[in-house]
């Protein structure tokens, strides 16, 4: 199994990114998918999920309204649309696949995860 995230970078308070995050070696349409970050020196933060189907969606208390997670089954790839960046948002995000099907927001109970992709906000 392999979860390969990209399109994180460097970019100004207040712009935008769009993170992506392709899954092989897995049943894909079987996974809840979800989002993590880890900013330097602090615990890992839950940022965003999503179910199967796509149907339902849960966010962090500091993402919401900023931040829209999506996946597109036909392709094995999640989504993170991120906008209104802050300089709070630094940090390595993580993509990660949950075989429950449900809508998980703790980090311990995904199976799987990809490497990370490092966004830095500047002020």
């Amino acid at each position: 199994v392999q979860l390969q995230a990209s399109g994180g970078g460097l970019v100004q308070t207040g712009g935008s990114l769009r993170l992506s995050c392709v899954a092989s070696g897995l049943a894909f349409t079987s996974y809840t998918m979800g989002w993590f970050r880890q900013a330097a020196g602090k615990e890992r933060e839950f940022v965003a999920t999503i179910s199967r189907s796509g149907d339902y969606k849960s966010y962090g208390d500091s993402v919401k309204g900023r931040i829209t997670i999506s996946r597109d089954n036909a392709i094995n790839t999640v989504f993170l649309q991120m906008n209104s960046l802050r300089v709070e948002d630094t940090a390595v995000y993580y993509c990660a696949a949950d075989r429950s099907g449900g809508i998980r927001v703790t980090g311990t109970l995904y199976t799987y995860w990809g490497q990370g992709t490092q966004v830095t906000v500047s002020s």
